[in-house]
């Protein structure tokens, strides 16, 4: 990377002979005072204007004096010949130092084979800076310098102003490289946004874009991190987001939005469908922009459904407070554990906020139910469950399990795509159904609160999850169909919701089909075949004229041949490629999870044979339906907190993209820590 400083800085010695092929060439021109011009050779053209060459790539920019230098310094950070010049400086300089120590097997002497960079030294650092989330006092630290001392003593420890500047440079020259690659893309993408809070009372809004790249490779990148007023209203934050959209160019690549971490979701999503409705570039008019993620979506029925039964969780609670609420209670507690062989774990109270502690907390309390009945026998202060109640628990409990284990298999997925979520969800939807007629009142008259909800929330989200599964080739329509008989049974119901997201899809793939390159052919063969009489005139004067004369030529006969496969042509329906999808049989399906079938490689495979639909598969599948949802909000740590947040951006987004240099093996593997931790909790780096 090259360092940029201030223009007015004099060149040394080193560098006289860009000077002098500069003055050979124009004697009354300045010094070349910038340190860009170490990577540029500027020549005078034959008119008399001068151009910059780059001396990596070889590519041909102005050097007029009224230009400047900063479009020079921004096409360094996206040249990559000379970022692999820079590489290959790096790896021969580690590669000498092994073939040292491996020559002089520990002794110093191999020292001399070792050439010190100051420049890629000063890069590694802040590197490291960005990727581990240290913060830049860390080159204060008395530990760290006696460190980078006794390691290389030929190192100068840059200011804490310049590691800050490099790591900007870090962030600037990244931004420029994904700029690039999402203004290649030729598909489309989703935006998640999360809400963060600091500990100065700033909030920060998270934009992510997820996408499936043109290598049929899963992506999910940060593009903004920006600080919102704590009481925004929802139209400041979709400003925001249009702002960042525009921005980054992708205010018409939009496939949908997941905002179910944000507040004011409803209202953001209506602004940001007035802003992208009026540029024609939604799909289906903007009625799938708006999706819900399926934990979020869960997690609120099920919580609706406990607040139903709310009195017996209480019960449950009390009991283990009581257990708890003392070490003579608690050992008493441990004898009945004894006693009665229940199993040596220990027993848990929930937080309510959290609906799957409650689940543990429940499940836990029906492994010591027999616990719970020795100590109501032998403490005449503790107020036990009724056996009524623990058969109610028992069944809340299995009713439960199966949301939790949704939720654990959710959160494991490793490469999350669309169709992986459409079956569990009818699963559940089967499984409130048949709930409701369940031997226990309780259960009854929780699971038909649950199933409203369910019914009520899920709307467009389940037509993209449907769509999805159809674009899953061991279901396709299959999944769609079994599924809504079970649920809808055999009835009108069923068949009328079984088609109309078959209309869906036909209409979704008729506004991918008039995009394509392919359909543009068959669009244009579709109109001609369907013009029959205007098409058969021309022949038919064409014939007419062909008899008025006496001689028959070649060309007459070709005529012929063509009126005969146009009418012919006329009255076979052409199958798109999703008819011949569909009508294909289902791709066998293998033993073992969802996820081990990679959906993404068959379509890559098959996208040649279906070229419509893997453009609707590169789309949908892409669309992040499950986001964890985090109820108590995110908080910053204390480094970040008190940092600018124009600094906070650049060091939350530029480790966010070094992971794929570490991926794609270019930067050493280690373990990152996430500035920005995946999982909500407070993430404290080294700051102290």
């Amino acid at each position: 990377m090259i360092i940029c400083m201030p223009e007015s800085m004099e060149m040394d010695g080193k560098d006289r002979n860009v000077e002098a092929s500069h003055k050979s060439h124009n004697p009354r021109s300045r010094k070349l005072r910038s340190l860009v011009w170490n990577d540029f050779t500027k020549e005078q053209r034959a008119d008399g204007t001068y151009i910059a060459i780059c001396n990596h790539c070889k590519k041909h920019l102005t050097a007029s004096s009224r230009s400047g230098t900063t479009h020079l310094k921004n096409h360094l950070g996206v040249c990559m010949s000379s970022k692999r010049t820079k590489r290959k400086k790096l790896v021969v300089r580690r590669l000498a130092l092994k073939s040292a120590e491996a020559k002089n097997d520990g002794k110093t002497g191999g020292a001399d084979c070792f050439q010190f960079d100051q420049e890629l030294s000063e890069q590694d650092l802040a590197r490291m800076i960005v990727l581990h989330g240290y913060p830049f006092g860390i080159i204060q630290h008395t530990g760290f310098k006696t460190f980078l001392r006794n390691l290389q003593p030929q190192f100068k420890l840059v200011s804490f102003e310049t590691l800050k500047a490099d790591c900007l440079r870090i962030y600037e020259s990244a931004r420029l490289k994904l700029q690039e690659v999402l203004g290649k893309l030729t598909c489309r993408v989703s935006l998640s946004v999360d809400m963060w809070k600091s500990n100065v009372d700033m909030e920060y809004m998270c934009l992510t874009c997820h996408y499936i790249d043109n290598d049929w490779r899963f992506q999910k990148k940060i593009l903004a991190f920006l600080p919102v007023e704590s009481l925004s209203t929802g139209e400041e934050i979709s400003k925001a987001i249009v702002q960042s959209m525009c921005d980054w160019n992708i205010d018409r690549k939009v496939s949908s939005l997941l905002l179910d971490n944000c507040s004011f979701d409803d209202v953001v999503a209506n602004e940001l469908l007035k802003f992208l409705r009026p540029k024609g570039s939604l799909h289906l008019n903007g009625d799938m922009l708006h999706v819900h993620s399926c934990a979020h979506v869960l997690s609120l029925i099920v919580q609706d459904g406990l607040e139903l039964i709310s009195e017996l969780i209480n019960k449950v609670r009390d009991c283990i407070q009581y257990v708890k609420s003392s070490q003579a209670r608690l050992a008493k507690f441990q004898d009945a554990v004894k006693q009665v062989g229940a199993p040596k774990k220990p027993i848990i109270i929930d937080i309510p906020s959290s609906w799957t502690s409650t689940y543990v907390m429940l499940e836990t309390a029906c492994e010591f139910q027999s616990a719970f009945t020795w100590l109501a026998s032998n403490d005449d202060e503790y107020l036990p469950l009724s056996p009524k109640d623990w058969g109610d628990v028992k069944a809340v409990t299995e009713c439960l399990d199966v949301f939790y284990q949704s939720i654990l298999k959710f959160s494991t997925i490793r490469i999350p795509t669309a169709n992986l979520y459409f079956n569990d969800i009818c699963g559940i939807h089967l499984l409130l159904k048949t709930s409701c007629l369940s031997q226990y009142p309780i259960i009854i008259s929780m699971a038909k609160g649950m199933l409203g909800k369910f019914q009520e929330r899920w709307g467009t989200t389940r037509m993209v999850m449907a769509i999805a599964s159809i674009l899953d080739p061991r279901y396709k329509m299959k999944s769609v169909e079994y599924f809504f008989q079970k649920i809808y049974g055999d009835t009108f119901d069923a068949k009328d919701k079984i088609e109309n997201i078959r209309k869906t899809l036909v209409t979704l793939y008729n506004e991918y089909a008039l995009q394509s390159t392919h359909a543009s052919s068959n669009q244009t063969f579709l109109c001609y075949a369907g013009d029959n009489s205007s098409c058969a005139s021309n022949e038919c004067n064409a014939g007419a004229e062909s008899k008025n004369s006496t001689r028959i030529t070649l060309s007459d006969a070709r005529r012929g041949l063509d009126q005969y496969l146009q009418e012919v042509s006329s009255s076979q329906s052409m199958k798109s490629d999703l008819d011949m999808y569909l009508d294909e049989a289902v791709h066998p399906s293998k033993e073992g999870p969802d996820e081990s079938f990679n959906i993404l490689a068959w379509w890559k495979f098959n996208a040649a044979k279906y070229p419509v639909l893997s453009m609707m598969a590169h789309d949908i599948l892409g669309i992040p339906v499950n986001i964890p949802l985090d109820n108590d909000g995110r908080v910053l740590n204390q480094y970040l907190s008190s940092t600018e947040p124009a600094t906070v951006q650049a060091l939350v987004c530029a480790q966010d993209w070094l992971k794929v240099d570490i991926e794609a093996g270019n930067l050493d593997g280690d373990v990152c820590m996430p500035l920005v931790p995946v999982n909500g909790d407070e993430f404290s780096p080294l700051s102290k």
